[in-house]
């Protein structure tokens, strides 16, 4: 959420945040015409309850003299009626300026390049090359299906479609980079593990942005306060929500593995076959909660560290600059990942990494106090995928294919595969 403080000193700045962003800059003027009447009011309901305070004052001396106070008690008791419409009418007015500003997207950062959409993204850099092959190159479904990794029948059957069934190898892989991306970020890059609830109620979804604006991309249990979280960032970061944190221990870094959980509204059409985009997918997410001097430092190391998943996978892939129009709702700057896929023949995403700067700590109202007589303050928080299971199981069947349908696993994540180094039609499980 935007600081209404930042509306009223430099609206223009944030006005053309909002049109750099493709959004009305408009609503700010209906903000402002709204907090201005805000402070009409109070500045009305301070002085009438400073006049009655004195009144209760003169009304009880009266009375300690015997001297008729029914005058004074009667024009208190009107000044009692205006205090209440005034509050009745402040609050109103609070609440609107409130929702208004929950819908409102974060401020682009300065290095964030200006368009309306993908094609305004920028290249950053590229890591490994994509490999030439000598045969007619297979898309990951056909892969896992001859290797009977995967099952689309079955996941229509249970649940309908964007839905699927691992099994055998193809289970133990997802289970296996799970594992693998947990221990390189815990063991390596500093972060604690995290098993969070993956259901939230309304509350947690409100703070880091996913309410009021998202609710048609969410899944809601019926008849209760909670949702299926679309990604694990929601829980981490609002385990502190509503918390004074300690100073001394930011910056702060958690991971976690979750199911994630997206109706993705308006995305039917797209990416039909495979697994690319599902209603119900697993992702491995980090989270970090940094003071605010510091966050964009901790962006690109964050980008790092989800890059460094990727190396060991030895998957090519390129870092993108996002543009103002192709940013999520809360993010200030986001880098994408994305890693190759021969059957397309293009690089597709496999992680977003955003500095969400003090955006969603300012809606969970999380604070920290940089010194013991300071006031406190908003930190900033970070997310990125570490990465999302099912694309990189993608990247890897078709990268790592072989002419006879064969897949080898990579190196590293063969300790979690037990020892196996390759993945044939032998190995097909039949059920």
């Amino acid at each position: 959420m935007i600081d209404i403080k930042l509306i009223r000193t430099d609206s223009e700045y944030v006005k053309v945040g909002l049109i750099n962003r493709g959004k009305d800059p408009s609503v700010i003027n209906e903000i402002l015409k709204k907090d201005t009447r805000r402070r009409e009011i109070l500045k009305e309901a301070n002085e009438l309850k400073k006049e009655r305070n004195e009144a209760g004052e003169e009304i009880a001396r009266l009375k300690k003299e015997k001297k008729d106070a029914s005058e004074i008690i009667s024009k208190m008791k009107e000044k009692s009626t205006r205090i209440k419409e005034l509050d009745d009418s402040l609050n109103s007015l609070e609440k609107e300026i409130q929702t208004i500003l929950l819908t409102i997207p974060n401020i682009p950062h300065e290095s964030v390049p200006v368009g309306s959409d993908e094609s305004a993204n920028q290249e950053v850099r590229r890591w490994g090359m994509p490999k030439e092959f000598d045969f007619p190159v297979r898309a990951h479904w056909e892969v896992a299906d001859y290797l009977g990794m995967i099952d689309f029948e079955k996941g229509t059957k249970l649940a309908g479609s964007r839905f699927v069934v691992l099994k055998g190898w193809g289970a133990k892989m997802e289970r296996a980079l799970i594992n693998f991306m947990l221990d390189l970020h815990t063991q390596h890059h500093g972060y604690t593990e995290i098993f969070p609830p993956f259901m939230v109620n309304s509350d947690t979804m409100t703070g880091t942005g996913q309410l009021p604006k998202f609710k048609d991309e969410l899944y809601k249990c019926e008849n209760e306060d909670l949702y299926l979280i679309p990604t694990a960032e929601v829980p981490l970061t609002n385990m502190f929500r509503g918390d004074i944190l300690e100073d001394t221990n930011l910056p702060m870094y958690f991971t976690a593995y979750t199911a994630c959980f997206r109706r993705e509204a308006g995305s039917y059409g797209k990416d039909i076959r495979g697994i690319i985009r599902q209603h119900q997918f697993n992702k491995v997410e980090m989270v970090k909660f940094s003071r605010p001097e510091t966050s964009y430092d901790e962006l690109e190391k964050l980008t790092e560290d989800a890059e460094d998943v990727l190396k060991k996978l030895e998957l090519p892939y390129r870092v993108v600059l996002l543009s103002t129009g192709d940013m999520g709702f809360s993010a200030a700057k986001t880098y994408d990942l994305e890693v190759w896929v021969p059957y397309e023949g293009k690089y597709r995403e496999i992680s977003s990494c955003s500095n969400c700067t003090d955006f969603q700590a300012r809606r969970m109202n999380t604070r920290f106090r940089p010194g013991e007589m300071e006031k406190p303050v908003y930190p900033h928080t970070l997310n990125g995928s570490g990465v999302a299971i099912g694309r990189t199981m993608v990247a890897i069947l078709e990268n790592y294919q072989q002419k006879d349908g064969s897949v080898i696993i990579p190196e590293v994540l063969r300790p979690y595969m037990n020892n196996k180094e390759i993945i044939t039609s032998e190995d097909k499980i039949n059920i």
